[in-house]
């Protein structure tokens, strides 16, 4: 690996981590930077997930202080973002790589569409079935199979997590999203491990987006804060929109 090609690959984690932190879709910058070097798909998708784990838990760590009081909401979640994980791990070495290609995109827009009708949807929701959203069976549901995906792929799995997070979950935005980043972290980090035991690891580039990817999970925590809940939302429409769309033509 050259110098350059390291630089590269460490902006881009740096990158990823900050994109991440904030709304998600990072792994469309690592990933694409990777096939770019000669890395075949599978590999790529491999150091991928596992160098953005660091960052993944960078930014979690950076959102703590929004975590006061989540601990038995990400504790029951976070079962779910694991099992979600792991199976979409074992997809990822078993399954042909265009397998999910189809559907991705179209959930991503959905997502979207979620977040932005997120608060008459939950009021219209709560009316109907009560106020205990949160309690349902739904809602540790959605967040396996999204974490299948998360473990596959999972580029924009966060603003699919946080849409669902929002319906369901009576909130402050920037709290979802540092439970969002909790149960990111552990959808990689599960895959991660299923990875580095039995999967083919091209440990450089690997290594190399970690670093880059702490980094930017601090940067994007910051970033992050200052955001309006108007515009916090607003980013993660156009971030999602953009990359089911890009999905979607290929």
């Amino acid at each position: 690996m050259t110098p350059l090609h390291a630089l590269l690959i460490i902006g881009a984690g740096l990158a990823a981590g900050a994109i991440n932190t904030i709304v998600g879709s990072g792994s469309l910058v690592t990933f694409p930077t990777l096939l770019a070097l000669g890395y075949p798909p599978v590999v790529a998708n491999v150091a991928n997930t596992i160098g953005l784990v660091p960052g993944a838990a960078s930014g979690a760590v950076a959102y703590r202080r929004e975590l006061v009081g989540q601990k038995s909401r990400a504790t029951r979640l976070g079962f779910a973002a694991a099992l979600g994980g792991l199976t979409g791990g074992v997809l990822l070495l078993v399954l042909p790589a265009s397998a999910f290609g189809r559907i991705v995109p179209v959930l991503i827009l959905l997502a979207c569409a979620l977040v932005a009708i997120q608060p008459r949807l939950s009021r219209a929701l709560a009316a109907r079935h009560g106020s205990d959203l949160e309690g349902s069976w739904v809602l540790p549901l959605l967040v396996y199979a999204t974490a299948i995906y998360g473990g596959y792929f999972g580029a924009a799995q966060s603003v699919i997590l946080i849409a669902i997070l929002a319906v369901f979950i009576p909130d402050d935005l920037q709290r979802l999203n540092g439970l969002k980043n909790v149960l990111a972290f552990t959808v990689n980090g599960v895959a991660a491990v299923l990875f580095i035991a039995v999967a083919q690891v091209a440990w450089e580039p690997a290594v190399l987006i970690a670093a880059g990817s702490i980094m930017g999970g601090q940067v994007g925590a910051i970033v992050g804060r200052r955001l309006s809940p108007t515009l916090f939302r607003g980013l993660i429409i156009v971030v999602g929109t953009v990359v089911g769309v890009r999905l979607l033509i290929g």
